[in-house]
Order: C-alpha cells, then sequence, then structure tokens
C-alpha cells in the first residue's frame, strides 16, 4: 500500500476538531491505518473522521448497530 500522509495539525484542520482530540484518537486507534514516526503521527490522507462517540448521534448509531445483531 502506497499512502500520502497528513500531520494531525492538517487532519485537525481538515475535520475542524483540535490537533489534542487528533493525538487522542490516534493513540486510541479510532483512526485506521495510521503509523507513529518517533513522537509524530502520520494519518492516511483519505482517512475518514471517526464518528464522535460522545454525541447524541453517535449513541442512537450505536444503539442501532446493537439492536441489528
Amino acid at each position: 500500500m502506497d499512502f500520502d500522509w497528513i500531520t494531525p495539525k492538517q487532519a485537525a484542520e481538515k475535520w475542524s476538531i483540535s490537533d489534542r482530540r487528533i493525538q487522542y484518537l490516534c493513540a486510541n486507534g479510532k483512526i485506521n491505518d495510521i503509523l507513529r514516526v518517533g513522537r509524530t503521527w502520520l494519518i492516511p490522507k483519505d482517512a475518514l473522521k471517526p464518528i464522535d462517540g460522545r454525541t447524541k448521534a453517535a449513541r442512537e448509531e450505536k444503539a442501532k448497530n446493537n439492536d441489528d445483531k
């Protein structure tokens, strides 16, 4: 696989969330195919923004997925 990478700061601007939130998402495996080089996270340019589990819509989506099983 050949990826084009962006930094957490670039992802934060792209997704309109804080740089610190991006770091949290990376550290907890919420973004797929990330790479850590030293202290820096590299995120694939085409990565999708994870659903924010702190919102009502995310809780409803999670409940809907659990009902489908």
